[in-house]
């Protein structure tokens, strides 16, 4: 019984921590990513469109701006506008996988992992799908889902076709919530 204990005690820890992230049962889904990923078509400036909830978001405008490094890496650059007016700006840094480009691995400090993104799918021009799961102690896993457009509004068409596209993967889009993008400062 005691090892029991312990293991809901780790358990109802982690759970604690991802407080504000959609967490199912089981290990990740394991979707498909952007065929032929083409790395510098995707860099440049992403607007957050909607999203499963990420509790290191905590404000509006939210906006992603990639750029490639001479070492061959992304630098990540992503900005939001908090309540009191300031702007939140945390920068870091993506490698792509050898093996699946679509897939990449980002890090925001350098004393931790990288976390998955990976381009489920993307037009470069218009839109793009982003899917990140971490699973824990094969019990449960945490995941986010992104749709980011280049510009601040994207067609209601586009992002239902998106939400339809991950839920055929066995991710659940109920909990995505639109980012308000009305009324953001010109540049940030």
């Amino acid at each position: 019984m005691p090892g029991t204990l312990a293991l809901l005690s780790v358990l109802f820890s982690l759970l604690h921590i991802t407080e504000g992230q959609t967490f199912s049962w089981g290990p990740c889904p394991d979707p498909p990513v952007q065929e032929n990923f083409d790395v510098t078509k995707y860099v440049g400036k992403w607007y957050e469109i909607e999203k499963l909830p990420a509790s290191f978001e905590k404000g509006i405008c939210i906006q992603a701006n990639y750029s490639l490094k001479e070492n061959g890496k992304i630098k990540v650059v992503n900005q939001e506008l908090l309540s009191d007016g300031r702007i939140n700006q945390i920068e870091g840094e993506a490698v792509q996988a050898d093996d699946e480009l679509a897939k990449l691995g980002v890090s925001f400090y350098w004393f931790m992992p990288s976390s998955p993104y990976w381009v489920l799918s993307t037009d470069y021009e218009n839109y793009s799908m982003v899917y990140s799961c971490t699973t824990f102690i094969w019990l449960f896993h945490v995941e986010y889902a992104w749709i980011l457009s280049r510009t601040p509004q994207l067609q209601p068409e586009t992002v239902e076709r998106l939400k339809n596209l991950l839920r055929s993967y066995k991710i659940d889009t109920e909990k995505m919530r639109p980012t308000d993008q009305i009324n953001c400062p010109p540049e940030m």
